[in-house]
């Protein structure tokens, strides 16, 4: 037998390769170009759909003395009640989605988002605000971690914390929009069609989710999940060796939340105090937000591609300068609004920047939960937002003195920060083949 005879026998013999490997799923969703591009994009309109409720209060706020008698400083209990549903829905049941998969949280909590939107419609007292909103954050804390945890799985990894961001762009996208939208939404509908077009959406978006995140099988299937598949996977965030990653993580989320909080729940009633009308403040408030798109984008861009302590040093500290700047300088609509546009813009650019942080320091089988126990955490910063800014207002501070006072919580991220490179050290200790550089 020749040379060439035996090298087609042993060809014959050789095992024949194997097929093409089914398609990988990730959070529930089979991995395709289109149904991953397709998910990401829904994925941001919960984010648009969380940035337009929030504003919508706050946007009402200043209409509903008129319609029904409220007074603006009686809400900061209102505006409190969204935030302690958001941390007790992100604490208690988000972490959920690290056992069970994130599409039924996603889905069930968008859809519960939109009916509490709409039933937020019907209040005529504070006490009807205060329960539908707080069953708004209950249904929006189950949901958003996971939809946090999810786009960071369907980043490439070293875009991780730029998909975020751009996944997470939706919040100042909706808040721009809400701000923009609401002179011809009031118009048309009164205050009550701030509430009726997002709750609308809210339960369409549902339906979609429920399509486009076909599947719904857990996140992982095994391996290093199962260490975080007990009961409460919660837990391994509060001891060795995750406390203090989580502890730096939770404490610029609070510090920033505080100002996210203070500043879009009360910006478009502190406005007029500087000389402008109800529909200017609420544009110049859209404006705003609407910067944050940018800020945030290009700061995730930072995280994701220079050191990642310094990114964020420089984001808040830009922040923080031109709050300072606001309160030296006497009101002017041109000037405020390109210093809000940086001010306000940083602080939506910090709850875009900050998840995708949370995809450095945790591992996968971590993600929700560490998403959803941020949230928590940061709601003890953001539950002083709304009373601080009433407690301001009952006093009567001058404008330049109420958006003065947001260059502190600012000052103090930029502080937190310098700990970011010792946090990322943890993971790279505990996992080596991490690439967090």
């Amino acid at each position: 037998m020749g040379v060439f005879d035996a090298g087609v026998d042993a060809r014959r013999c050789r095992a024949p390769p194997p097929p093409d490997p089914l398609p990988a799923w990730e959070g529930g969703i089979r991995v395709t170009p289109t149904r991953r591009l397709a998910a990401l994009i829904l994925l941001g309109g919960v984010f648009v759909m969380e940035g337009f409720d929030i504003a919508a209060m706050s946007l009402a706020v200043p209409r509903l003395e008129g319609a029904l008698g409220l007074a603006p400083a009686s809400f900061g209990w209102v505006f409190t009640a969204l935030l302690i549903g958001l941390g007790a829905g992100g604490a208690l049941i988000a972490p959920l989605g690290d056992r069970f998969g994130r599409r039924t949280l996603i889905v069930a909590g968008c859809f519960a988002t939109g009916l509490a939107t709409l039933g937020t419609a019907t209040a005529t007292s504070i006490p009807a605000f205060l329960a539908w909103r707080l069953a708004t954050g209950l249904a929006l804390g189950a949901c958003l971690p996971n939809v946090s945890a999810l786009s960071a799985e369907l980043a490439p990894e070293r875009l991780r914390a730029t998909i975020m961001a751009v996944v997470s762009a939706g919040i100042p996208l909706g808040l721009a929009l809400a701000g923009l939208l609401a002179p011809p939404i009031v118009a048309g509908a009164g205050w009550q069609g701030l509430f009726l077009v997002p709750g609308a959406a809210a339960t369409l978006l549902a339906l979609a989710l429920w399509l486009a995140l076909e599947g719904g099988a857990p996140v992982h299937a095994g391996g290093p999940a199962k260490e975080a598949a007990g009961k409460l996977p919660q837990l391994a965030l509060l001891r060795s060796p995750w406390l203090f990653p989580f502890a730096v993580f939770a404490a610029m989320l609070a510090l920033n939340a505080l100002n996210l909080y203070l500043l879009n729940s009360w910006l478009p009633t502190v406005l007029p105090g500087a000389g402008l009308t109800l529909d200017d403040a609420a544009r110049v408030a859209g404006v705003a937000n609407l910067a944050g798109l940018a800020i945030g984008i290009g700061a995730s861009a930072l995280v994701d591609n220079w050191r990642k302590g310094p990114a964020l040093m420089l984001l808040f500290g830009t922040m923080a300068a031109s709050f300072a700047a606001i309160f030296l300088t006497a009101p002017d609509p041109l000037r405020w609004t390109l210093l809000l546009m940086v001010g306000v813009g940083g602080a939506n650019a910090g709850g875009m920047v900050l998840p995708g942080l949370a995809a450095y320091l945790f591992p996968a089988r971590l993600l929700s939960s560490a998403v959803g126990m941020g949230v928590l955490v940061a709601r003890l910063g953001a539950f002083a937002g709304p009373p601080l800014g009433a407690a301001m207002l009952a006093a009567g501070v001058a404008p330049r003195t109420f958006l003065g006072v947001a260059a502190l919580p600012a000052l103090a991220c930029v502080v937190v920060a310098l700990a970011v490179p010792a946090a990322l050290a943890v993971r790279r200790k505990e996992e080596p083949s991490s690439n967090l550089d």
